[in-house]
């Protein structure tokens, strides 16, 4: 499997982007009027989608590449970008009411650290919302060669934990029918997942392939954390270093 370093709307199929906002989508209950941090913006797609009703949001990633796209097409009147190293964010102790931190953790070798810094910029109210890929076993070898470490649920949980008073564990995944989630099941060596032939039959079985899934195909909830493709975490009292 190929996997892209980070997400450019243009280049990626429908599907794959709606997998990626359905987390800016959900973190609007939280980050409407608000002073927002997009930790790790990659191309600065959900810094944008977050400026639509924030008071602010600014994007941060370490690739001047990332950042140059994201200012040449997402730059507007209450949305920003800065190159910037996560672990040394050049910005204010409790500047912000929410940090969004999607697909990110895992890209970073000091998670610890990382966190310790979200917790600095975060009001003593705010909220950090944090996903991640599930992984059965934490990994440092993980198959995305983009990524650092994959973190098993419990893992993820209790290096939240350590930063944050209130931890609060949701499930992203896309929805499916009965027979299709039967399939998966009897797949018991995993055929689907290596032959990409095999993979439009999902079709076939009424659920959407993943390239064709939109946003009201896609659930974040706290029960069934095992069917779950991604973690997110909404985490509250925060505790800087």
């Amino acid at each position: 499997m190929k996997y892209p370093e980070r997400i450019v709307p243009e280049e990626v199929s429908p599907g794959i982007l709606a997998l990626h906002l359905k987390r800016y989508e959900f973190a609007q209950q939280w980050t409407a009027g608000a002073d927002v941090l997009d930790a790790g913006c990659g191309s600065g797609y959900g810094t944008s989608f977050l400026g639509r009703d924030a008071r602010r949001a600014v994007g941060v990633d370490r690739s001047p590449e990332a950042i140059e796209h994201a200012r040449a097409r997402y730059a507007a009147p209450k949305v920003e970008f800065v190159e910037a190293d996560l672990l040394r964010l050049p910005l204010e102790d409790a500047s912000f009411e929410v940090v969004c931190a999607f697909e990110t953790i895992e890209h970073v070798d000091d998670q610890d650290g990382f966190l310790a810094e979200a917790a600095r910029v975060l009001r003593p109210d705010g909220v950090l919302l944090v996903s991640t890929p599930k992984s059965a076993r934490t990994t440092h070898e993980p198959e995305n060669p983009f990524h650092r470490v994959e973190l098993s649920e419990e893992d993820f949980e209790r290096l939240l934990w350590q930063r944050f008073g209130l931890v609060e564990l949701y499930g992203q995944r896309r929805l499916q029918t009965r027979r299709h989630r039967l399939a998966q099941r009897l797949d018991l060596l995993g055929l689907r997942r290596r032959l990409p032939v095999l993979r439009p039959a999902s079709r076939l079985l009424g659920t959407a392939p993943t390239a064709e899934v939109e946003l009201d195909g896609i659930t974040i909830e706290r029960e069934g954390l095992d069917r779950a493709s991604e973690l997110l975490a909404v985490c509250r009292r925060p505790r800087p270093r």
